[in-house]
């Protein structure tokens, strides 16, 4: 922006050199401090780009290229939006010149001869329209900025207060929390590698780290049982699908829906045999099925209460033999693909599985 209007970078284009002499006068006494004349059109324009002028003031009738062809030159440069003013100054009185002038983007049309007054005055009223336009884009970029700031703190705020929930969900659980990060982290990676968009695959990583969050609901007593549940405590923890379902449902976002979906979902199996809905093979949404192989293989490479952490290559090769039944043979092939492609994951999970036997 302009500190003040005396700041704005001038360019005067006229072939007559008297002409351009009177005009650097007027405009240098009027207090403008930044004044580039030229009698060459065709340099004008090349200037134009180096110079970034707050206006422009051009005679019509100049040979090589008239006034007309440097409007028509300069408005292509101009952004769009921008207010950048292009007074055109002529000996030519007729009404057609000054209405396709206008008509070709400028700003205002002053008569040869003129009075100094005159430039000053139309010269100051068009720099301080440029001046309210330059502001009113400052402020507009501000507001965007600002909201941009917000959304961004909006949803970093969003985020903090999910991860926060599935971990209490997890705690629950007697374990560290970082159960859901790595079920997060293993479900996106899975759906990179089959191929979904990248907006899925992260709504997908995003909402992974909730699917049991319906286990706040769950009484300790059966949640933490180290031995094998009876007929009614299973049923009662099964219900944790629907208590998480229902503390996700209705929500907004896209991310909200997901957790939603997967929450219900996760536990299904692809042979039909699974719960809440008995659903089979491809009538379980994608991301139910993703977070289920996620979850089931991150459960064997860990400690449980009821349970010793499995090494790596015997929880592979328990993935493998419920291809078919537990898991869809793809998404059990692309956890083998993810664990070849990944040898970085395949370490940190066999420290952990370490660090749990040794508990």
């Amino acid at each position: 922006m302009l500190a003040r209007l005396t700041d704005a970078k001038l360019l005067i284009v006229d072939d007559e050199r008297a002409n351009l002499a009177l005009l650097e006068r007027i405009l240098k006494r009027a207090g403008y401090v930044h004044v580039t004349a030229t009698d060459d059109p065709e340099e004008a324009v090349e200037r134009f780009e180096a110079l970034e002028p707050d206006l422009v003031c051009t005679d019509l009738h100049m040979p090589r290229m008239n006034g007309l062809e440097v409007i028509d030159a300069l408005v292509r440069r101009i952004p769009p939006g921008a207010f950048l003013p292009i007074l055109v100054l002529t000996a030519d009185l007729s009404q057609e010149a000054e209405e396709e002038a206008l008509s070709r983007g400028a700003k205002d049309f002053i008569t040869k001869p003129f009075r100094a007054s005159q430039i000053e005055l139309r010269v100051g009223n068009l720099l301080r329209t440029r001046q309210l336009h330059l502001e009113l884009h400052h402020h507009a970029d501000q507001l965007e900025q600002m909201v941009t700031e917000r959304t961004i703190e909006l949803e970093a705020a969003r985020m903090d207060v999910l991860e926060r929930l599935a971990q209490a969900a997890e705690y629950r659980d007697a374990t560290t929390g970082e159960h859901t990060q790595r079920v997060g982290r293993l479900a996106g990676l899975l759906a990179r590698a089959l191929g979904l968009d990248r907006e899925t695959s992260e709504l997908i990583e995003r909402a992974a780290p909730l699917h049991d969050v319906g286990k706040i609901g769950v009484p300790d007593n059966i949640l933490l049982k180290p031995s094998g549940l009876t007929e009614d405590e299973r049923a009662a923890m099964q219900q944790h699908v629907d208590v998480g379902a229902r503390l996700l449902a209705r929500g907004r976002s896209k991310l909200i829906q997901m957790a939603e979906l997967i929450a219900l979902t996760h536990h299904e199996r692809w042979d039909g045999s699974g719960y809440p809905r008995a659903l089979a093979r491809d009538a379980i949404p994608l991301p139910g099925q993703i977070v289920a192989v996620a979850d089931v293989f991150d459960t064997l490479v860990s400690e449980r209460p009821y349970k010793r952490a499995w090494p790596l290559e015997k929880a592979v090769a328990e993935m493998q033999r419920q291809s078919g039944s537990w898991f869809a043979p793809t998404l059990v092939s692309t956890l083998l693909q993810v664990l070849a492609d990944k040898p970085e994951l395949v370490a940190e999970l066999d420290a952990h599985t370490r660090n749990d036997a040794a508990r």
